[in-house]
């Protein structure tokens, strides 16, 4: 099992589709800061104990872990407290990156952190038959009409079209 350092914003956009459980089909074990699951997760409430019941891992940070989400912060003023904590366990334990926060990418790439998304998971699903492609479309299509998550729409829909 491969392990992800993963922000909340790719579970808050699976939730919205009612796919929560999509991203455990994946030989993955995600990982996330205990304190950001509590304070970033607030809304479904029932959503966190969904996430642990699948497998995702609370975990505590070690010391350099916790020095280097300082250093972040100096170097990346735009990022939460949470998301410098996300990169930080990424690049210490030298795992990938699961975000669709633009400003983390972002700086994930300086750090020379493998980063993926929403996108490129559901593409990873669907590309090694984990999901079918009813399934995919599915969540291509719903998506695209939950706005609010913020997703790239000509990404979404340029999958949606090569169906």
């Amino acid at each position: 099992m491969e392990y992800i350092s993963s922000d909340t914003n790719i579970w808050l956009d699976f939730n919205a589709i009612s796919r929560i459980d999509f991203p455990f089909r994946l030989p993955f074990t995600y990982i996330m800061f205990k304190e950001a699951l509590r304070k970033e997760i607030v809304n479904p409430p029932e959503l966190i104990d969904s996430l642990l019941q699948r497998g995702l891992i609370g975990v505590e940070l070690a010391i350099d872990e916790f020095s280097y989400a300082e250093e972040l912060g100096r170097k990346y003023v735009k990022l939460s407290g949470y998301d410098r904590i996300a990169l930080s366990i990424a690049k210490i334990r030298k795992i990938p990156l699961l975000t669709g926060d633009d400003p983390l990418r972002k700086a994930a790439i300086k750090e020379q952190v493998e980063t993926f998304g929403t996108i490129g998971l559901l593409d990873r699903l669907y590309n090694n038959e984990h999901i079918t492609k009813v399934e995919y479309q599915y969540c291509l299509e719903n998506f695209i009409k939950h706005t609010e998550r913020r997703l790239p729409i000509d990404e979404l829909q340029k999958r949606l079209d090569s169906l």
